[in-house]
């Protein structure tokens, strides 16, 4: 009797020790020694059909409403004092650019040839959109020969895309940038088309994506690319999360992104997801080097597209790249094998866009002025971010911009 009280002691004590020594949480620890107690098989070996079960990451991530930016001590007098120009050289083109890092995005109601010419005189870049006719980009060059430097022409993977492309290259020497879009960016065949257009354009500045992880970026960039889109299903037509359930809060996608780009003197563009000057701001903060705009950019006069009236409102029509009226427009209609991953709304008219583009400049020159940073490039060294339960006091509603305002007492005047 003492012998066998003897054992069930030690084997008590070797329980109590294997626990300590790995540190596990209380309950996995007690089941753990009752287990090796009884003499039965460790926990610790992982069981074979386990390694394909899913799998969680716990960490949470955030997105642009998550967070606000603390400020800090500064020495800034005016927001006039803040330089929002940037100068990069790229790793792959080895091309050197400098201006405002904010780019409108190849969206038919967005990228427009309009809209280019505007958006060059704030020194912004636009990337067109892929469905104008190499006869349209003739015409477009020849009227306004000084704004092709600040336009990328814009293509998907497709063999018909690159063709496009290059003739439309080969007849515009002086257009520098070149978008490659697709929404996923992690198929082997869209990395390879990325190599493709590296070796037939070795001196043009390519923009790559989307994607939201770091080592995708990182493969992107090693396989020719200069700066990589970041962002799937962010956007306010973009229904990709809804129908796929796949994506990554942008805050944290811009982050992660940014860190591994950075590694490799690469570039970032945060694509999606603001909705207003803060959030542009957010995006640098974050690390992006370039900020896409699309739903922003909207509704202009610039952006495409009739006004339509309704109840004596004027709305213009905004729609998504997956949409089904974007697939019925370009490609007669939605394919079998697929579904719209996008929606169509009508958005308020804004008119001009330049008030939109002074809007978004006053808000980003007013963070730095919050944060300290007397350059935009400063403004990701200067950012702390803080997590929040809310960000805005709407006991009254939203608050119209200063350009809603103005459109809204035209209307009801004239």
């Amino acid at each position: 009797m003492q012998v066998s009280e003897a054992l069930l002691q030690l084997n008590a004590n070797h329980c109590h020790h294997v626990s300590l020594e790995k540190r596990s949480p209380p309950s996995t620890s007690l089941a753990h020694s009752a287990i090796c107690c009884l003499g039965r098989k460790s926990l610790t070996k992982r069981p074979r059909d386990q390694d394909k079960m899913p799998r969680i990451e716990t960490e949470v991530r955030l997105d642009f409403k998550d967070v606000l930016i603390r400020p800090k001590r500064s020495t800034l007098k005016s927001r006039s004092q803040v330089d929002v120009h940037r100068e990069f050289r790229f790793r792959n083109s080895k091309r050197t650019w400098s201006g405002v890092p904010v780019i409108a995005a190849n969206m038919d109601t967005v990228g427009t040839f309009e809209m280019a010419v505007e958006l060059a005189k704030f020194e912004f870049i636009t990337c067109i959109h892929k469905h104008y006719t190499p006869q349209e980009w003739a015409a477009f060059a020849a009227k306004h020969p000084d704004v092709m430097p600040t336009v990328a022409v814009s293509a998907g993977s497709s063999a018909a895309d690159i063709d496009k492309i290059t003739a439309i290259l080969k007849s515009h020497p002086d257009i520098r940038f070149i978008c490659l879009d697709v929404a996923n960016g992690y198929s082997e065949f869209f990395v390879q088309a990325v190599r493709n257009v590296r070796a037939a354009f070795p001196e043009h500045t390519i923009i790559a994506g989307n994607v939201v992880t770091g080592e995708m970026v990182e493969e992107l960039l090693l396989s020719g690319a200069d700066i990589i889109k970041v962002g799937i299903g962010p956007g306010s037509v973009c229904t990709t999360r809804k129908q796929t359930g796949v994506g990554y809060p942008q805050l944290s996608a811009v982050l992660e992104c940014a860190d591994a780009a950075h590694g490799l003197n690469g570039h970032v563009i945060s694509d999606g997801g603001c909705t207003c000057p803060g959030d542009v701001a957010k995006a640098f903060g974050a690390g992006a080097d370039f900020v896409m705009l699309g739903g922003m950019l909207a509704g202009h006069d610039e952006s495409g597209g009739d006004k339509i009236e309704v109840n004596g409102k004027s709305f213009k029509r905004f729609y998504g790249m997956s949409s089904s009226e974007a697939m019925k427009k370009h490609n007669g209609g939605v394919a079998e094998y697929r579904a719209s991953e996008g929606k169509s709304v009508t958005v308020p008219y804004r008119g001009a866009v330049a008030s939109t583009c002074k809007e978004i400049l006053g808000g980003v020159r007013s963070t730095c002025t919050y944060v300290g940073a007397s350059k935009l490039k400063e403004i990701s060294k200067r950012t702390t971010f803080i997590r929040v339960s809310q960000q805005l006091n709407e006991v009254f509603g939203r608050a119209p911009n200063e350009q809603e305002e103005q459109v809204s007492k035209k209307q009801k005047t004239g």
